[in-house]
């Protein structure tokens, strides 16, 4: 019948219409990348890989306009004649710090380097220079310059390492690299801290002898440039350039740069920690000269407590100071004002124990009895009185007299004990004050 021949035209038309949509998927899923080997991949991705990747074709064209891979870089320019000259030009960007206890200094600065390879040079319409990074630096020759006497030192690599190249059609090269570098600093503290160090950095060439490479600064003293720099502990007085030569018994002479700056200490920080509460501690030890001398306690606790404070001062000075085998300034200034507070406790001592004896003796009922007057004198006639021969004074008459009169002395100190008070309210801040003078005249 005609239904049943409309069902199965319908049922053929179903099959046909499923059939066309699997093939379909399977040729869309055929088609994708992930379905091919690399190698069988279709030619409109291999075009589009290319086109992503077009940094290294145009590195290949500077390796090639440079002729790097035509030339032996591991040999410097000119190899065979004579040495080839480098200039050095630096710009201090700053002094990160000074130690006195390590003997050493920490700077950053920009180095540069001047010279010519004419392996690297390149025609050019326009005679612009061409300027690479890192990456090319590593492929040709650069001059081996090193920090002498550096304890540490590293190249800057953020964001990127901190190298610049520039190459100039004719051959000539600028290479810069920002680098920090800790050096030794070979310091004097006998003025310390009144004094003035002068510290140097020093380049040179680590295998090339001078024979093969030239160093030398490449605008005389105007190739050492400084920013403004400001230090917690020292002044720049002078930064200047310099060169040499050193002699090594192995392998000759070389080129030798230096980076010479005199830095001299502010003082100021050093008065106020070291020399003004020094200077109180003195004073305050002359407070007990006042006081009564009976007043046991109070004077003998005011003693114990500036040689303490001063015990302490020089422990915290000496802890921040390298262990030298020298005496400082600042030693015998220390030193000095600790002897003059350790006197003030002695002086103490001594009007007590004077007072003392003053005491003992009234308790026993009177004054010291001087010695008896000898007026008697030995003659060769024991008859003779000392009337009849007054011109006759023997030595020993003489002694008597002197141990006579030191005894007096004693018996008048110890009779006025409040007499050496007296003469130390005047006798220790004259002295200190000439100390003082002399001191600060003789360092400052």
């Amino acid at each position: 019948s005609s239904s049943s021949v409309c069902e199965s035209l319908s049922s053929v038309m179903l099959q046909l219409w499923l059939c066309l949509n699997a093939a379909v998927n399977s040729s869309s899923h055929a088609a994708s990348p992930e379905d091919f080997p690399s190698s069988k991949r279709p030619e409109r991705i291999d075009y589009k890989l290319k086109r992503q990747d077009s940094t290294k074709t145009l590195l290949i064209k500077s390796e090639q306009l440079l002729r790097i891979e035509e030339h032996d870089f591991a040999i410097r320019p000119g190899f065979g004649g004579g040495a080839i000259p480098v200039g050095i030009d630096v710009q201090v960007e700053s002094i990160d710090s000074i130690s006195e206890v390590n003997m050493d200094f920490t700077m950053t600065l920009y180095l540069r380097h001047y010279w010519k390879d004419e392996r690297l040079s390149f025609p050019s319409r326009t005679n612009l220079s061409r300027t690479f990074d890192s990456r090319l630096v590593k492929k040709i020759w650069v001059p081996d310059v090193f920090f002498v006497h550096s304890k540490r030192s590293f190249i800057h690599d953020t964001t990127t390492e901190n190298i610049m190249l520039r190459v100039y059609p004719d051959g000539n090269i600028l290479y810069s690299v920002r680098v920090t570098v800790t050096a030794l600093c070979s310091m004097d503290f006998s003025s310390f801290p009144l004094d003035t160090q002068n510290c140097s950095l020093e380049l040179e060439s680590y295998a090339y002898n001078e024979n093969d490479l030239m160093l030398y600064w490449k605008n005389g003293n105007d190739s050492l440039r400084i920013d403004e720099i400001v230090l917690s502990q020292f002044f720049i007085e002078n930064i200047h350039a310099s060169s040499g030569l050193a002699f090594y018994s192995s392998t000759g002479w070389y080129n030798r740069l230096f980076i010479n700056f005199i830095l001299r200490r502010h003082i100021f920080f050093f008065m106020l920690q070291t020399y003004f509460p020094t200077m109180l501690m003195v004073v305050l030890s002359w407070v007990s000269f006042w006081i009564d001398r009976r007043a046991v306690p109070a004077r003998v606790s005011l003693g114990i407590t500036t040689v303490l404070t001063m015990s302490t001062i020089i422990t915290g000075v000496s802890s921040s100071m390298p262990q030298v085998s020298y005496v400082k300034a600042v030693d015998i200034y220390l030193w000095t004002s600790f002897l003059f507070v350790f006197l003030s406790v002695i002086e103490y001592a001594a009007v007590n124990y004077c007072t003392t004896l003053e005491e003992m003796r009234k308790l026993k009922g009177g004054k010291l009895t001087p010695f008896p007057k000898m007026t008697t004198t030995l003659t060769s006639d024991p008859l003779t009185t000392p009337t009849q021969s007054p011109d006759i004074r023997p030595m020993e008459g003489t002694r008597l007299r002197r141990r006579r009169s030191a005894r007096q002395n004693v018996d008048l100190l110890v009779s006025h004990s409040y007499m050496i008070d007296s003469y130390s309210r005047l006798a220790f801040p004259l002295s200190y004050l000439l100390f003082n003078t002399i001191y600060w005249s003789l360092y400052s």
